[in-house]
């Protein structure tokens, strides 16, 4: 299990009182909109499973919770098929000091119903039901913020919209569903979705979240197949995750878990990015940083048409950010994955600097009593990343805006029904591993102990 949360060094202050609640409301069956209070950050837990890191329960999950929450994130997605990241969560959101210090109404908890395994999926009304009830009590909690159809592309339209009926059941009946989406690749396939969902319910989508689709790599999120059809079919909001492309925009190459080489890429989209690399090296930059950089700060706008006015998250400990105090316009939401401590360090040393750069941040620097030439640093950082990004592009070719198959050919749903609606499971998921089953365990030190390899995120 995750160890006991070490305070880090800028965490030490004195703690504040209660955090405020997200001022989410329902009055006569009409909810505060998503868009009006997802925080434009929300931190990923695809992180905490086997195929970004040989032993997640290595990791000091509750620290990383912990240190998020006071650096102002307040939104947390995950996902059953995330190995034991719904537990690993929950147990952090769980210790006394976060259940005293961040009330549950301060945070939003974003999970995902339907994927099962690699090639296992059900849409099922029955299992979305057990799957919700799973999730809440895994995640010690009462209420769902948000709750995906994970990965449509590999269902057909009929089971999607099966699933997204039950959870609005849920929703409505037992309300312990807020929002409801659906994610997934294809941008082609969430367009039809989502189409299909507002054509024969007559109510849009909350929610679609996509991945990998706007990066260094691939920025065809921006474009007409993405946010603007999205849009079009009512959707209230497009979360950008995965914004290094599931670990492929990395110096040393996707990462390689305790479940082996998982990415889909293909060699030659693999070495291009290499490339890519070498040419950010020559300029001093090393490809994750650039990465980064450009899709939070980028998405930022070119996602603000599908955005939200939720309270980002500031980056300093203890300082509560409001919207208004950049601009308060819509935001694009961006979803980051980090594994270890000076990964979120760094992650949230680039969004404070970002915030910086957006309408207001030089009198925000001054009133909180940052250096007055932050704005300025911003925005000569911006045009800095972006003029790498371009060459970046450049030298990606014909790997850029490339999108590899989902499902990949041969794909066959190992999950089947029997007549009658009973679920049959033609063969038993294969559990997570447990401290005892995974690979040598190597205690995650704090900041001074991991090497600069290490320090940058891995999704």
């Amino acid at each position: 299990m995750a160890t006991t949360p070490i305070e880090h060094p800028s965490t030490t202050s004195t703690l504040p009182m209660r955090q405020k609640p997200i001022p989410y409301t329902l009055i006569n069956g009409r909810r505060t909109p998503l868009s009006s209070i997802l925080p434009p950050l929300v931190f990923g837990t695809a992180t905490f499973n086997h195929q970004y890191n040989s032993d997640p329960f290595a990791l000091d999950t509750t620290g990383l919770v912990t240190s998020a929450l006071t650096h102002g994130i307040r939104a947390f997605d995950t996902s059953p098929y995330y190995g034991p990241s719904e537990q690993l969560l929950g147990n952090a959101l769980a210790t006394p000091f976060v259940r005293e210090t961040f009330p549950r109404n301060s945070y939003m908890v974003l999970t995902k119903v339907g994927r099962i395994a690699g090639d296992e999926f059900d849409y099922s009304k029955e299992w979305v039901r057990q799957s919700v009830n799973r999730s809440l009590e895994r995640l010690h909690t009462e209420y769902l913020d948000l709750v995906y159809c994970h990965d449509v592309e590999f269902v057909s339209p009929a089971e999607v919209l099966e699933a997204v009926k039950e959870l609005r059941r849920i929703r409505d009946e037992e309300g312990i569903i807020r929002y409801i989406g659906i994610s997934g690749y294809p941008l082609n396939v969430l367009g039809d979705m989502a189409e299909l969902i507002l054509r024969e319910t007559g109510e849009p989508l909350d929610a679609v979240q996509s991945y990998a689709n706007f990066t260094l790599q691939n920025q065809t999120l921006a474009g007409s197949r993405g946010i603007l059809r999205l849009k079009a079919a009512g959707v209230d909001v497009v979360p950008n995750a995965s914004i290094l492309g599931m670990g492929l925009l990395r110096r040393d190459g996707v990462p390689v878990g305790g479940m082996g080489d998982f990415h889909p890429a293909p060699s030659p989209l693999r070495e291009a990015v290499r490339n890519a690399s070498d040419f950010c090296n020559a300029y001093g930059e090393r490809i994750e940083v650039i990465a980064i950089r450009f899709a939070l700060e980028t998405w930022i706008s070119a996602g603000a048409l599908c955005g939200s006015k939720g309270d980002p998250a500031s980056g300093i400990p203890w300082k509560h950010e409001s919207i208004d105090d950049v601009g308060g316009s819509k935001l694009g939401v961006s979803v980051i994955g980090v594994s270890r401590a000076p990964e979120l360090e760094k992650t949230m040393l680039v969004w404070r600097s970002i915030l910086d750069g957006l309408e207001g941040g030089q009198e925000t620097a001054v009133q909180a009593g940052r250096w007055y030439r932050a704005w300025e640093w911003s925005t000569n950082r911006r045009k800095a990343v972006q003029i790498l990004a371009e060459g970046v592009q450049e030298v990606l070719g014909e790997g850029f805006n490339y999108a590899w198959a989902s499902p990949g050919p041969g794909y066959v749903n190992k999950r089947e029904k029997k007549k009658g609606g009973i679920v049959q499971q033609s063969e038993a998921p294969a559990p997570w591993l447990t401290p005892a089953a995974s690979p040598e365990a190597v205690p995650v030190q704090d900041v001074g102990d991991v090497g600069e390899e290490r320090s940058l995120p891995l999704r």
